[in-house]
């Protein structure tokens, strides 16, 4: 069974932006595409007006808003297929659910609320801090949504975070045909006791050493694929904002803690989600 791009819709400009997006991401892999719109209409039915079917009209508006944001995406490229659902929930937790049987969620990175204003709007920060599927924020510059760079960048974790975001990234750089950029930051060791430097292996051999065995088997796997390795220093949200203005789509890995609520995120995806020149994809680890 192949598992669908789910795309999340409300009707704003950011979405159809995202939608976009997402049919080209849908063609270069072969996907069926899927349209959620979510919203809580039943908690007021007896508050909202109703239409002439006896439907409350926010679920009226969003029967229409997916069959436009559907009607999009044929136009666009009439391969995919196309599947909609208007669903009766709140739209993040209805977007993490349907993230359960997909390939990749896809969010624009401003809704169509009143406070438009924030960097990144609730739904899209939500879905990328919980859902078990790779998130993907639509955002950027038009280059960088357009997919004119011909570039890839990943931002390589520790491996309890990075092996997934690993393989996602190879397999987008493989389907586009381009080029992958790797980097691995690192940061000048504390000084030790005396203010002198401590003696083990330089960071910036042990960042490059670290990289250079995890893209081994990968690598291997897609021998296809140009590789281009980075080992810069400074902080990874910085270097990783500013490399950003280069590519397609930066990706970072995620770990998800069981047992635990609110959001998930660490500071550089967090940074990236708010000020990536680029689409953002975060990529989860898989629970064993």
């Amino acid at each position: 069974m192949t598992l669908p791009l789910v795309v999340g819709v409300d009707g704003s400009d950011s979405c159809l932006l995202a939608v976009d997006w997402a049919v080209d991401e849908a063609a270069r892999h072969g996907l069926p595409l899927r349209l959620v719109y979510a919203s809580l209409w039943e908690r007021y039915e007896g508050a909202l007006p109703t239409t002439d079917t006896g439907r409350p009209s926010e679920q009226a508006m969003g029967e229409h808003i997916v069959a436009s944001a559907a009607e999009r995406a044929e136009r666009r490229d009439p391969e995919v297929k196309v599947t909609t659902e208007v669903a009766p929930a709140e739209p993040a937790d209805a977007l993490v659910r349907a993230g359960d049987g997909a390939f990749a969620l896809v969010t624009g990175s401003r809704g169509r609320g009143r406070l438009t204003g924030l960097l990144l709007g609730s739904v899209g920060l939500t879905a990328a801090a919980r859902a078990h599927c790779p998130v993907v924020v639509v955002r950027g510059d038009r280059a960088g949504v357009a997919g004119t760079h011909e570039r890839i960048l990943l931002g390589l974790g520790d491996t309890d975070t990075g092996t997934e975001a690993l393989r996602f990234a190879f397999r987008e750089a493989d389907v586009r045909g381009c080029t992958l950029d790797v980097v691995r930051t690192w940061r000048r060791p504390a000084h030790g006791p005396g203010g002198h430097a401590r003696a083990d292996e330089p960071a910036d051999a042990r960042a490059s050493a670290l990289l250079d065995a995890r893209l081994k088997a990968m690598t291997a796997e897609y021998p296809q694929v140009r590789v281009a390795r980075w080992v810069p220093e400074g902080p990874a949200s910085k270097v990783l904002v500013d490399r950003s203005a280069a590519a397609d789509l930066v990706i970072v890995g995620a770990r998800r803690r069981t047992g635990l609520f609110g959001l998930q995120l660490g500071r550089v995806s967090h940074t990236l989600l708010h000020h990536a020149q680029c689409p953002v994809a975060v990529v989860p680890q898989r629970r064993p």
